[in-house]
């Protein structure tokens, strides 16, 4: 991520800090946090906290510069990575044609504090191993067991309240309220339970909802994945082991991503104007809708807001789980699918078509339907192509063919006789299909 143009080193800046840190706060520091973010950003850190009480006067980026001997780039990539773990926030305002930061230190979590946050908790295990993570832990983290049963009072178990006046009693019902359903839809996940019959107010409380979206998070999981990841993970009496969970999103990362390890990398920044960029075109229209919905809705609202079948919702449930697909790259194969096979969802063909763009590595829904473009002007080349009949061809054509390969055109022949497609009709819809891609 390069900082020409965000920053200068004229550009001036000053520090606060609201509140004092943990007494333990270096330990966190120095064995939790530098695992994740680097030297660079907890230098960074320990200059602007000791700078609090230092002086509260305007001062250039050059003298910080100067203070970490790192250049303006390195300083820039290290403050965006405070910012991201939630040890800095920085306000910006610009006067007399110069930009000026105010840099608001953040106190980090204390160790035991730390180990109880599952999304930074798991990072730290990727990052430096079980056991030394194990040893960290076993350090800074106090069990309850050790002082036995938990017995403390509950507040309602101890006190009574008067019932409050009708507006008083919304802001109560709204300071109490789950925020989770704010931050991913549990819909998908409350249908799959109460088709099981587990009661779906037992698995999806507050804690629980916080744990699965940051494991959403952490490992890029699709809703289908954090499903079945938590139907794995829940006991006889339909309690979810977080422990459980927690492993079987990672197993399923390391699958999806062919045993690769979990890392803090940093994302390419996206050009500003593309991101405020409207869509102009029919086909940039359509390829923002399909990065934005989920595959659940783009069924709804091709059967014309109708819900979708349970059949073709398992269906792309079954092929999203076994390759691994994105939502965006998913949204695109069932257009295409249904395009193609004059709106029916065939599994035997999704899951060809899936299988090699799972291989070709398609990421986002512009180079999913830039791919399905160019093979289709492949396919149409090919059959304008004349065939050559010379001897040569025909005594190739003698030569003796594997099994194997026997064996596969008959697997193909029986996959296409699946789909009830017949060679004209296919031949049709690939025309609609090309008359379709060339509109929008």
């Amino acid at each position: 991520m390069n900082a020409i143009g965000k920053i200068l080193p004229i550009d001036g800046y000053n520090v606060v800090m609201d509140e004092q840190p943990p007494i333990d706060f270096n330990a966190s520091l120095t064995h939790l946090y530098q695992p994740l973010i680097g030297i660079q950003a907890v230098s960074l850190y320990y200059t602007l906290f000791y700078e609090v009480d230092h002086t509260q006067q305007m001062q250039t980026h050059h003298t910080l510069m100067t203070y970490l001997n790192l250049t303006l780039d390195d300083i820039y990539r290290a403050r965006i990575k405070l910012e991201a773990i939630g040890l800095l926030k920085t306000y910006k305002r610009r006067d007399d044609n110069r930009d000026y930061y105010t840099y608001s230190v953040q106190c980090p979590y204390s160790p035991n504090q730390f180990f109880r946050e599952a999304m930074l908790s798991q990072l730290l295990l990727h990052h430096i191993g079980e056991q030394k993570y194990n040893e960290l832990y076993t350090r800074y983290v106090k069990e309850s067991y050790l002082y036995g049963e938990e017995v403390t009072a509950d507040f309602n178990e101890v006190f009574d309240t008067i019932i409050p006046s009708a507006p008083a009693a919304l802001n109560v019902e709204n300071n109490n309220q789950d925020t989770e359903s704010e931050w991913m839809d549990f819909s998908w996940i409350e249908q799959s339970l109460r088709q099981r019959f587990i009661p779906v107010e037992k698995v999806l409380h507050s804690a629980n909802k916080k744990l699965i979206y940051q494991m959403k998070i952490l490992y890029d999981a699709e809703s289908v994945e954090i499903e079945k990841a938590l139907l794995w993970a829940l006991d006889e009496d339909n309690q979810l082991n977080q422990e459980e969970f927690k492993s079987a999103c990672h197993d399923m990362f390391v699958s999806r991503n062919n045993g690769q390890a979990i890392r803090l990398n940093e994302k390419t920044a996206a050009d500003p104007q593309m991101l405020m960029k409207k869509p102009s075109t029919k086909e940039e229209q359509l390829i923002h809708e399909l990065e934005t919905i989920s595959p659940k809705q783009l069924l709804e609202d091709l059967s014309d807001g109708n819900h979708a079948s349970e059949q073709d919702i398992k269906v792309v449930r079954e092929v999203m789980t076994k390759q691994g697909l994105p939502s965006p790259v998913m949204n695109v194969l069932i257009h295409y699918v249904l395009l193609q096979s004059n709106m029916k969802l065939s599994k035997a063909y999704m899951e060809t078509i899936a299988g090699h763009w799972s291989r070709v590595g398609l990421k986002t829904a512009k180079d999913a339907m830039n791919f399905a473009k160019q093979e289709q002007e492949k396919y149409k080349a090919a059959k304008n192509k004349p065939r050559k009949t010379n001897n040569y061809n025909n005594n190739y054509k003698k030569e003796v063919v594997p099994d194997w390969f026997n064996d596969r055109k008959k697997k193909s022949s029986k996959s296409n006789t699946d789909t009830n497609v017949s060679e004209k009709e296919q031949q049709e819809i690939e025309a609609k299909l090309q008359k379709y891609l060339n509109e929008s």
